[in-house]
């Protein structure tokens, strides 16, 4: 099975409106630096998605690096801060889609948002 996943740092408290645009870019953006036989095989089988939780910048800090290390696609989401938060500030993760063991081993433990 395949799937993506979606870190959003709850310490920022963004409003619903904010926190669905955020997720909506790392979502994209790192499907479009995953692996083509990976996204056809994700989206044949049905195009998974979940959406989790970590407090704090240091531990999406350290989501990112096991991601890094892991080769697996992924994309760290800066704000533009026109709005809510400062320019360049952290706000999501994507990653995947790629194969569900391997990013089980980054993500696997988190809660759902």
């Amino acid at each position: 099975m395949y799937k993506q996943v979606v870190v959003v740092r709850r310490d920022l408290k963004l409003d619903k409106g904010k926190l669905a645009v955020q997720v909506a870019h790392a979502s994209l953006n790192a499907y479009k630096k995953s692996d083509p036989d990976a996204r056809k095989k994700w989206e044949d089988s049905g195009g998974k998605k979940v959406v989790v939780r970590v407090e704090s910048l240091r531990e999406m800090l350290d989501l990112h690096k096991k991601a890094k290390d892991l080769d697996l696609p992924y994309s760290l989401i800066r704000d533009a801060g026109r709005t809510k938060v400062p320019p360049g500030t952290i706000t999501v993760l994507g990653i995947g889609p790629c194969k569900e063991e391997d990013l089980d081993k980054v993500t696997g433990k988190l809660k759902i948002l």
